[in-house]
């Protein structure tokens, strides 16, 4: 018997990076020597003291609730490292009910739809843009409003060209600075262009902060809540995953505004139960060693993006170096006539190189792809080299 897909599942496109690995498996399959720089995965493992506080959490044998459900066992580390972690890196004051720790940031973007919205209502998402946003409002049986980003803007998102009638309507607008895909970065005054368009249309603003940490050249990301009042107009999600290469871990947190906090608990009390407490005590441990753990982290990844840039800027494209993510995010070649796609296939085909094709972000990402800087210095040589040789 096969089983019909739900009206919502339906309606969505196949997953972006689920695609990449069917292809990337059909590939090798076929006995294709695949090289992908298509997911931001991080390579290097997850540091030493988060590993050792795991090891002495699990082992911890005078903890009776080591093994029990997350939510009933919580570890009120956690959360209190979060607090004091966004004090430390951004003097932002959270109280108790403004803060709720998740498993990473995708899950919660995908429950914060369910959280707040209902069948009719509408949700504001950029695109180019992490496909959850859209899938998060579909699951709530809600709509997107699609909001481009463009180059000639800095990829910065207008707030201007929302119109009248969508901001009336809107539920929640969704924002991500450091952006993935584009590796753009915003400015604290373009926060507070959003928290007032916020409070002048009743939308909650939903920021994704996954790239935050993962800044470079002296750069450092602001974080929306560093604006006055904020708080009542937004949350911030924020994950351990890419700054702490703990992506399996499944470690992160939303906070801000408190009614949209407890919402977002609600979904939580009635979905899932929470994280092993072994893992939040991990968490913790990371968050109160960031200053410590994530400088040589951002060095990998500094010294990939100049190894990625200058070898494609030395080879036709010009690229500037991105201060933010773990990604680069160039043009399609002359040739392509701007179909990322296309691209993308000929480098599969002709290259055995995966790289994720900007449209698979949405219309406006046509013309574009990305690479991930998550894989060894060697692999990206290598693929590099492939991909010049395809070019030429």
């Amino acid at each position: 018997m096969d089983v019909k897909l739900s009206e919502r599942l339906a309606q969505l496109p196949p997953y972006l990076f689920a695609d990449l690995r069917r292809k990337i498996a059909a590939a090798r399959a076929a006995g294709v020597d695949v090289i992908t720089l298509g997911i931001g995965d991080p390579d290097y493992p997850t540091p030493d003291p988060v590993i050792e506080e795991l090891c002495r959490a699990v082992d911890d044998q005078g903890d009776p609730n080591r093994h029990r459900y997350g939510c009933d066992a919580a570890a009120p580390e956690f959360p209190a490292a979060v607090r004091s972690f966004y004090k430390r890196r951004w003097g932002v004051q959270l109280g108790d009910d403004q803060v709720v720790c998740t498993m990473g940031s995708k899950d919660a973007i995908a429950k914060m739809g369910m959280a707040i919205m209902d069948p009719g209502d509408v949700g504001i998402i950029p695109e180019p843009g992490y496909p959850t946003y859209n899938i998060s409002h579909v699951f709530a049986g809600a709509t997107s409003y699609r909001v481009g980003l463009r180059p000639e803007k800095d990829w910065l998102f207008d707030f201007d060209e929302v119109p009248a009638e969508v901001a009336d309507k809107a539920r929640i607008l969704w924002l991500n600075y450091p952006n993935n895909p584009t590796c753009a970065t915003a400015s604290l005054e373009f926060f507070e262009k959003a928290a007032a368009f916020g409070r002048a249309h009743n939308i909650l603003i939903a920021h994704d902060s996954a790239y935050s940490e993962n800044t470079y050249d002296g750069y450092k990301a602001p974080s929306i809540l560093q604006v006055p009042g904020a708080d009542e107009v937004a949350v911030e999600f924020f994950s351990l995953s890419k700054a702490f290469n703990m992506t399996g871990w499944r470690a992160g947190c939303v906070v801000g505004n408190a009614s949209a906090v407890r919402a977002l608990s609600l979904v939580k009390d009635n979905i899932d139960n929470g994280t092993l407490r072994a893992v939040q005590l991990a968490a913790a441990k990371a968050l109160d060693r960031a200053e410590e753990i994530i400088p040589p982290i951002c060095e990998v990844y500094k010294r990939r993006r100049d190894l990625v840039v200058d070898t494609l800027n030395a080879n036709g494209w010009s690229i500037e170096k991105p201060k933010s993510t773990i990604y680069i995010w160039a043009p399609v070649p002359d040739g392509y006539e701007g179909k990322s796609g296309d691209y993308a296939a000929d480098l599969l085909e002709k290259a055995g190189v995966v790289v994720t094709p900007g449209r698979g972000y949405g219309e406006t990402g046509e013309g574009f792809f990305r690479i991930s800087l998550t894989y060894p210095d060697n692999v990206l040589k290598e693929a590099l080299d492939r991909m010049i040789g395809v070019c030429k």
